[in-house]
């Protein structure tokens, strides 16, 4: 209780005197389980860029996308970059080949927005291929501080548990940055979290942290993004992924899911989603 008293004190006094230039930017390694290849995982770049008032937490080359596409000529531009990459003429014809060239490709769709004043969570993302958002309180997470301690990128961190939305997760933050922030949804501790688990399934680890200049991103036409309530949005996937076939039947015809001699694993939410109570 008495580290959690000061370090209480110490985010006052600091968060009091924060100014524009005091942003934070983390890179995180996001760490989830593959359903379609069991026993490995899916791994992805992740940045969070944070203010006294809000937060984004997203992909870079998702973010470029989304900029480059929010525009008719920018959207022409992007493509004819994709396409002078991934297509090759031959004398036999044109092969395409997305994964010839670093060429920059939407591929990660979420973004996480923390609005400190209002104290909600919004969350941009694809369900099931459809673009949609929903927005929650920052009080559904509620943090339990340990007495234990560890270093991380040369930070004293701190021990923290919390069961949110039907995982039970163990993040490390530490006072030395006072920013109540952290990766993905994570959030509400005195400190910044540099590291968050749960079990051997899902993991976010910082690998840089910096101060910044940058202000907090504005996500791209976030009109195009219908609203939708949280738990209806990971049913949705789930049953996406597990009908992937009649899916793209039903919006492209008469297509087959060719896997090349691969297994099709079912998707199970206590093993594959990072929320597990819908």
């Amino acid at each position: 209780m008495k580290i959690f008293l000061s370090v209480l004190i110490l985010l006052a006094g600091c968060i009091g005197t924060a100014t524009a230039g005091d942003n934070v930017k983390v890179i995180y390694k996001a760490q989830k389980p593959s359903y379609t290849n069991p026993g490995l995982v899916n791994k992805s770049d992740m940045i969070l860029i944070a203010s006294p008032d809000k937060s984004l937490y997203f992909n870079e080359t998702s973010l470029y996308c989304d900029s480059m596409t929010s525009t008719p000529e920018g959207k022409k531009a992007l493509r004819e970059m994709q396409m002078a990459a991934w297509m090759t003429v031959t004398p036999t014809g044109i092969t395409f080949n997305k994964n010839n060239s670093n060429v920059p490709d939407k591929k990660i769709y979420q973004y996480i927005e923390k609005d400190n004043g209002s104290a909600t969570i919004h969350e941009y993302n694809e369900w099931a291929k459809e673009a949609g958002y929903y927005t929650e309180p920052f009080d559904e997470l509620q943090w339990e501080i340990e007495d234990s301690t560890t270093t991380i990128l040369g930070f004293e961190c701190i021990k923290a548990k919390a069961d949110y939305h039907g995982r039970q997760w163990t993040a490390w933050f530490t006072p030395e940055i006072p920013v109540s922030d952290g990766p993905w949804k994570l959030r509400g501790l005195p400190g910044l979290i540099l590291r968050a688990y749960s079990n051997d399934l899902f993991l976010f680890e910082a690998t840089e942290v910096n101060s910044t200049d940058s202000e907090v991103p504005t996500i791209y036409s976030t009109d195009s993004y219908a609203k939708i309530d949280r738990k209806k949005a990971f049913a949705n996937q789930e049953h996406y992924n597990n009908n992937r076939e009649a899916y793209l039947k039903a919006r492209y015809g008469d297509v087959k899911i060719v896997s090349q001699g691969k297994k099709e694993h079912k998707f199970e939410k206590l093993k594959h989603a990072i929320e597990t109570d819908y």
